[in-house]
């Protein structure tokens, strides 16, 4: 069963900028779908459009449909989109500096009104992801990258999600902190049921733990298929895989020229 899918969006910033055209997405009941690309590709772009958050930055979808449990949410407002079951921890690590890790996850749990689902909730947090349980009692803003990762992760989770929709988790990260990472969204799609809406840079961390996977370049889906099949691919390994990633400079240029309209 299909949990979100995308029907042939397009999204503009400012009117002008056409960031995203005719991307089609399904993203299935306790699925783990990975979105990969370079840099300025409309990876971000397209997880804004989903939770609401195109318009602070200007844009719009202005064709296609999303829908969400065979609901069309393109009318309603992020808050009720969370409600719904979608959350997205947005790129660069996001977390309250001046709170504990503790104190981050109450921060998220305001939609629950029993206390004593607030503290089983804040428990299994800290089971699944052990560091913070470690790292409890220190201010946010001390926590090493990767814990600050794992705190946005798990504060998103504490809305009891649908869809967790990831943007860049890996991002300047060591290794072994993505894999653990990695690890642990894999382990609550497979044991909470959890749909995983992934967009990585890092396409051969991202495939190992996806089921489907997209391939997006200038705003457009050029590939899609079983994580397996484009892992395999020759075109993907060599684009994606090989270790130097081809980056669209022309993309990125637009994508930089538009940040400075925005600023």
């Amino acid at each position: 069963m299909t949990l979100l899918a995308l029907n042939n969006i397009e999204i503009v910033y400012d009117q002008v900028f056409l960031a995203v055209r005719g991307v089609s997405i399904e993203v299935p009941e306790k699925g783990l779908v990975a979105v990969l690309g370079a840099n300025g590709a409309g990876k971000s772009t397209v997880l804004k459009s989903i939770s609401g958050l195109l318009k602070p930055e200007r844009g719009a979808v202005t064709r296609g449909e999303i829908s969400f449990d065979g609901r069309s949410i393109l009318s309603v407002d992020p808050p009720d989109r969370v409600r719904l079951g979608i959350v997205h921890v947005l790129e660069g690590r996001r977390v309250f500096g001046h709170l504990t890790p503790k104190e981050n996850l109450i921060a998220a749990a305001t939609m629950h009104r029993e206390r004593g689902h607030v503290t089983a909730l804040i428990d299994r947090m800290f089971e699944t992801f052990p560091r913070l349980a470690q790292r409890a009692k220190a201010e946010a803003g001390y926590l090493s990258g990767g814990e600050q990762q794992m705190l946005a992760i798990a504060r998103a989770l504490m809305t009891e999600p649908r869809l967790l929709m990831l943007d860049e988790p890996s991002l300047g990260l060591a290794p072994f902190l993505v894999d653990e990472i990695f690890d642990i969204v894999r382990n609550v799609n497979a044991r909470d049921g959890v749909a995983v809406l992934l967009v990585e840079q890092n396409a051969t961390a991202a495939l190992e733990i996806a089921h489907y996977g997209y391939l997006i370049e200038n705003g457009r889906i050029l590939m899609s298929g079983e994580a397996a099949v484009l892992s395999a691919n020759p075109d993907v390994a060599d684009a994606y895989l090989g270790g130097h990633q081809k980056v669209d400079y022309h993309a990125v240029k637009h994508y930089r020229r538009r940040k400075r309209w925005l600023a």
